[in-house]
């Protein structure tokens, strides 16, 4: 279990309005700067604040750099981690702990631009039927931009045919929601990087209205954690089973449908061709039609897995 350091009474301070969740993990020669801009832009908002500083079992001097500048900080909390738990984790953990009714993720690497945290939180503060807002990146400062931008648009566009929804940014880690409708969806989240894939596509595949601000992405400072082939792998697969959680049918059935389709008109052929035998049907013409069959079987089945739980 994580170990929350500084255990004073804060369960007696009123609740603030605003959480951050701010992960670090091998940050010790930012984390200083990163937490001083964050703090003075929400001292200089008025809204009241916690800033939930989680150490994921870092292995250079960033604990003992959280520990040298709490002091200044009186809304920040340490949370530590006896061992790495992945980003998701971190994110997992801090909203549920967190208290404020605005959530705010974030990285500690320097690539955003947390000095406009208030404006994320004002916009949900004026827009009540707003659930979350994503900060849209309007460049790639990554690792691997040749790769990630090409592969980030593909799976990107999946998402926006399974959710009929247009996604400016899928995998932005700046953002801000309203504690109470990310609850549900919390124990859904992976511990990897593609945890902000899947608070987006929850939001979205259960109505919930998310907004798109754009933002300047800068390089970050210090070393990636971003491994491409494994990450991109796993952003992928975690949007087709995003939406096969919350909609089955969006997956399955037009796999289903073309089965089918191709195994009739395949049927079709081998009958008006095959005049000596009128009623001879070829074997792979019987697979595809029956594949088809089974996988909108299985879509179906799916999707009243799908409203039992919802009703549940």
């Amino acid at each position: 279990m994580p170990q929350k350091h500084d255990d004073t009474a804060r369960s007696g301070d009123a609740a603030p309005y605003v959480s951050i969740i701010l992960p670090c993990y091998n940050e010790q020669d930012h984390i200083a700067a990163e937490i001083e801009r964050i703090c003075a832009a929400m001292d200089a908002s008025g809204h009241s604040y916690e800033l939930l500083a989680i150490d994921d079992a870092s292995t250079d001097g960033t604990l003992a750099r959280l520990r040298d500048i709490e002091h200044k900080f009186p809304a920040m909390e340490i949370v530590v981690f006896p061992h790495n738990g992945g980003t998701g984790t971190v994110r997992r953990i801090g909203s549920q702990r967190a208290r404020g009714e605005i959530v705010v993720w974030t990285d500690a690497d320097m690539s955003y631009p947390n000095e406009r945290i208030p404006e994320f939180v004002a916009f949900l503060a004026n827009e009540p039927e707003i659930a979350q807002v994503v900060g849209a990146r309007t460049s790639e400062a990554g690792t691997h931009r040749f790769l990630r931008i090409p592969t980030k648009w593909f799976i990107r566009k999946v998402a926006e045919r399974l959710t009929n929804t247009k996604i400016p940014d899928l995998n932005s880690g700046m953002r801000a929601f309203r504690r109470e409708v990310s609850l549900p969806y919390l124990r859904l989240l992976p511990p990897g990087f593609s945890c902000v894939t899947t608070i987006t596509l929850a939001f979205l595949s259960n109505q919930h209205p998310v907004h798109y601000i754009p933002i300047h992405y800068a390089k970050r400072a210090g070393n990636s954690k971003f491994h491409f082939i494994s990450d991109a792998y796993r952003y992928m697969l975690q949007v087709l089973r995003m939406v096969m959680y919350f909609n089955p049918l969006k997956v399955l059935m037009p796999l289903a449908l073309w089965l089918l389709g191709i195994g009739f008109a395949k049927g079709v052929y081998d009958v008006v061709t095959d005049f000596a035998n009128p009623f001879y049907i070829s074997n792979n013409t019987i697979m595809v039609f029956l594949t088809g069959l089974m996988v909108a079987s299985i879509a179906l089945l799916a999707d009243l897995i799908v409203r039992s739980r919802d009703g549940a």
